[in-house]
């Protein structure tokens, strides 16, 4: 009772209730948004940062590959592990057909 009597004289225009709820969908939607973008990017970076270690491993590796395929480290470890030598001039067989 009490409040049919205060809102007797509030006239409800629906055009300006609906512009209102129209305005603050619209400003949540802008929030959603915002968020949704800041926290793809920060995505976006971590994923890069990501790629720049992996690429300075793969430096890395490729430096240490190329370190062990050197031709005098193969020939030392054909020597040592393998018991590999140089054959001589005597040792060459020469096969015709």
């Amino acid at each position: 009772m009490i409040f049919s009597k205060i809102f007797q004289h509030v006239r409800i225009d629906i055009p300006v209730v609906l512009m209102i709820l129209a305005v603050l969908l619209s400003a949540i939607v802008v929030v959603y948004a915002k968020h949704s973008g800041r926290s793809e990017f920060v995505a976006l970076q971590k994923l890069e940062n990501r790629r720049d270690q992996l690429e300075e491993e793969w430096g890395r590796l490729l430096l240490e590959q190329s370190t062990w395929a050197t031709p005098g480290r193969v020939e030392r470890q054909a020597r040592n592990k393998l018991h590999m030598i140089v054959p001589t001039a005597q040792m060459t067989i020469v096969v015709k057909p």
